[in-house]
């Protein structure tokens, strides 16, 4: 089998300070053209996006892509809801484990797979302040350990 080609075009930084990943999910997304154009030179922003199942359908809010300079009058709302494509049965699985258990559905990253545009969503549950607090904390920790390993092996 053929090996497709995935390019990362936006990440969602703020997701995984924001909450725990409990799940992956991928889905596709429908755009228009113009916003195809102005994603591959790089003007998408995931911050402060989420998603939400309504009407049976799972739907992108708050995600950011500028306008395509030379698009004119096909240019869409930088910041309209988008639907995103996936199976039904997942799309229940998703509300309910929203509904039942308190998650939230947030797009953690944006990438090509050959020449699709997909999203990659995450089942999150959001972190307190001391959670984040320490993750900093070991972020912090794994960097001083990384750099003085690094420094130990020059000398």
């Amino acid at each position: 089998m053929d090996k497709k080609e995935i390019k990362a075009i936006a990440k969602n930084s703020k997701a995984f300070h924001d909450y725990f990943v409990e799940e992956r999910y991928e889905a596709g997304i429908v755009l228009a053209g113009t916003e195809v154009k102005s994603i591959r030179q790089g003007g998408v922003n995931l911050k402060d996006s989420f998603c939400q199942v309504k009407d049976g359908e799972l739907w992108l809010y708050g995600a950011h892509i500028s306008p395509y300079e030379k698009g004119n009058i096909f240019n869409k709302d930088p910041r309209r809801t988008r639907k995103l494509l996936v199976h039904r049965r997942e799309i229940w699985k998703l509300h309910m484990a929203t509904q039942k258990d308190g998650l939230t559905l947030v797009p953690l990253s944006l990438y090509f797979k050959d020449s699709r545009v997909k999203v990659e969503l995450g089942l999150c549950k959001g972190k307190k302040l001391y959670d984040k607090r320490a993750s900093a904390a070991e972020r912090d920790a794994k960097r001083d350990i990384d750099r003085a390993m690094k420094d130990r092996g020059r000398y």
